[in-house]
């Protein structure tokens, strides 16, 4: 039987972002093969079975297509397999759900949460994870987000070094865990042990680009952006990649270490130079303020308060009660958005919507209010959400 199908065509340097969104949303065919379109310029991805009709808004850019698809003989054992048969399928059944089925990957490094339940197993699963993923070069197990500045605490379990796998005395001089990701374009200079960074925020991080593009039509000018938990810089590399999206840019963090990255890939992006190590934050170019700051005292600042069309608030455990200190930066002479996420419990959620509501000035009339759209879990209890907020310009 023939195996026809729904394919997505894609341009050859956008294949990569999509399939990464298409992975994160559970659209991607796993059994069948990515192959080139007859013009040479389009690559044509599969898509699951499962799939709706309806794409989400991000993928309608791209062509859809009826195509008979390609099996995918040359897909990698799973890593079930691999840990079943080092283990024995025995103990992989007793411990069902508790197996790290899930991961991240930030360039060659994969990332897993292992259960408590599980953690005598870590050196098998490392060793399963790696054998299913051949170009994968480090497995660190996340124990979670430390401090205020949000580092994930992240210890090596396995290395790669030429054709050897090291599970054991793995020194610190061997973990660089310095990166180049590619997304949207553009590629991210990043360290997860030094600053926060998510593959899985590709899919908020497009959005933000479709809500900033709404914007700039109708400000019909390039937009004014505020980014002060800017990180390395990924929500502003995707907003960089849109031509004549961002005029002036705002980019501040208070980790050094994130800034000192950021740095680096704005050299690249922008093709300017800018210093090599991280200060308090100054205008460094005429259309760029970059540097180390506190977000919360930014609006004390007479040239950047009031200045900002799109405002970025990325620190989600602490949104609710930063916004009042962050609004004051918005130019309310004309309408203007905050983009944000917040981390609520499902129950709370109309609670921390109507918080949100009541921390903004008035909405821009005929748009929605501000409401929390659930993302994904955060833990058993809460979930990670966004939210945009259109705002009005001042009576």
């Amino acid at each position: 039987m023939m195996n026809v199908m729904r394919h997505l065509r894609v341009p050859n340097k956008s294949v990569q972002d999509v399939i990464v969104l298409l992975k994160d949303n559970d659209l991607l065919h796993n059994g069948m093969r990515i192959f080139p379109d007859s013009d040479g310029k389009h690559r044509l991805i599969p898509l699951s079975k499962s799939a709706p009709y309806d794409l989400p808004s991000y993928f309608t850019e791209f062509e859809e297509v009826i195509q008979q698809g390609k099996p995918d003989e040359r897909a990698n054992e799973s890593w079930w397999a691999y840990l079943s048969r080092m283990i024995g399928e025995d103990i992989v059944r007793e411990h069902g759900e508790s197996w790290p089925a899930n991961h991240e990957f930030i360039g060659d490094i994969m990332i897993v949460r292992i259960n408590e339940e599980i953690s005598s197993y870590k050196e098998e699963i490392a060793l399963s994870k790696m054998a299913s993923h051949p170009k994968v070069r480090m497995v660190m197990e996340d124990r979670g987000v430390q401090g205020e500045l949000r580092i994930r605490d992240l210890y090596p379990i396995a290395l790669r070094k030429d054709s050897e796998i090291i599970t054991r005395e793995i020194s610190e001089e061997m973990c660089d865990t310095r990166v180049l990701v590619r997304e949207s374009g553009k590629s991210i200079l990043c360290d997860p042990r030094r600053a926060y960074f998510s593959t899985k925020l590709q899919t908020e991080r497009l959005e933000t680009l479709r809500l900033a593009k709404e914007l700039r039509s109708m400000l019909a000018r390039p937009l004014r952006v505020c980014d002060p938990f800017c990180g390395v810089g990924p929500a502003l590399a995707t907003l960089l990649g849109e031509t004549d999206l961002v005029g002036r840019m705002l980019a501040s963090d208070l980790n050094p270490d994130a800034v000192e990255l950021l740095l680096d890939n704005l050299r690249r992006w922008d093709r300017r130079d800018y210093p090599t190590e991280a200060k308090k934050i100054s205008r460094l170019h005429e259309d760029r303020i970059v540097g180390v700051a506190d977000a919360t005292k930014l609006h004390e600042d007479p040239s950047i308060s009031g200045a900002w069309d799109l405002l970025l608030v990325n620190l989600p455990h602490r949104t609710v009660d930063l916004l009042p200190t962050l609004v004051p930066l918005l130019d309310r002479t004309g309408t203007s958005m905050i983009r944000g996420r917040a981390i609520a419990a499902e129950s709370e959620i109309e609670d921390v919507n109507e918080a949100i509501r009541k921390a903004l000035p008035p909405r821009l009339q005929g748009t929605p209010e501000p409401t929390l759209r659930i993302k994904r879990e955060y833990s058993s209890t809460l979930r990670l959400c966004s939210f945009e907020a259109w705002i009005g310009p001042a009576p």
